[in-house]
C-alpha cells in the first residue's frame, strides 16, 4: 500500500511537472496580465521574522517533492517585480517550510530549495502544503533578492486556516489564492514586489 501511494504520489509530481512545462506560456502569460504595467507603483511585500530553521546552502530546484513525501502537491508560481511593475530577472528565491506532519528537517534539506527567476521575472515552485507547526498557522517560508539588492524575507500563507486568526506573525497581504485542481492537487500564484537596489 505504501509504494501504490509513493508511486502515485510520484506520478502526480511529475504529471504536475510535464503540465507546468506544457503550460508555461499560458500560465506565465495569465501571471504577467496580473501584474501592473511598469512605473506602475507597487507595494512592497512585507517582510516577515527568518524564524529559527533557515539553512544556507539550499539546493538549486524548482520542486521540493522527493522519493515518498506525503502530503497534498501544490504549484505556486509568479513573478519577482520591483516597485515600478518591472519583471526582476535572475532574482533569487529561496523556499524553506514544515513537512505535510510539520516538522522541518534541520540535518538535511528535504523541502527547502532555491531558484533563480527567469528573463521575465517568473519562478515555479511545487512543494507539498506543509503541516501545522506548534504555536503557528501553517505556512512557507522564503526569502527573495533582486541581483545586488537587499534580502527580503517573508511567509505565504494558505486562506481558511483556523490559526490564522491566532497566529502573532500572520499577515493577510501574504495569503496564497489557492485553488483546487480537481486531482488532489492545488495551484496558487503570488508575486513578490522588492527593493532593487
Amino acid at each position: 500500500m505504501k509504494t501504490t501511494t509513493t508511486h502515485r504520489l510520484r506520478n502526480v509530481a511529475l504529471a504536475a511537472l510535464a503540465a507546468a512545462s506544457i503550460l508555461g506560456g499560458t500560465v506565465a502569460s495569465g501571471v504577467f496580465a496580473q501584474t501592473a504595467a511598469p512605473d506602475a507603483a507597487q507595494t512592497l511585500t512585507v517582510s516577515q521574522t527568518e524564524g529559527p530553521y533557515f539553512k544556507v546552502n539550499s539546493p538549486e530546484r524548482t520542486s521540493l517533492v522527493e522519493e515518498g513525501m506525503q502530503g497534498t502537491l501544490i504549484t505556486i508560481t509568479g513573478q519577482v517585480l520591483s516597485g515600478d511593475g518591472t519583471p526582476v530577472a535572475s532574482a533569487l528565491v529561496d523556499f524553506w517550510q514544515a513537512d505535510a506532519g510539520g516538522s522541518y528537517d534541520n540535518s538535511g534539506y528535504n523541502l527547502r530549495g532555491h531558484q533563480y527567476t527567469d528573463e521575465n521575472g517568473y519562478y515555479t515552485l511545487t512543494t507539498v502544503v506543509p503541516g501545522l507547526y506548534p504555536g503557528r498557522t501553517r505556512h512557507i517560508h522564503v526569502k527573495v533578492q533582486a541581483p545586488n539588492g537587499p534580502v527580503l524575507t517573508s511567509q505565504l500563507y494558505f486562506p481558511g486556516e483556523a490559526r490564522n486568526a491566532s497566529d502573532g506573525i500572520f499577515d493577510s497581504s501574504l495569503l496564497l489564492p489557492v485553488v483546487d485542481n480537481g486531482d488532489g492537487t492545488q495551484s496558487a500564484t503570488f508575486n513578490f514586489v522588492v527593493t532593487t537596489a
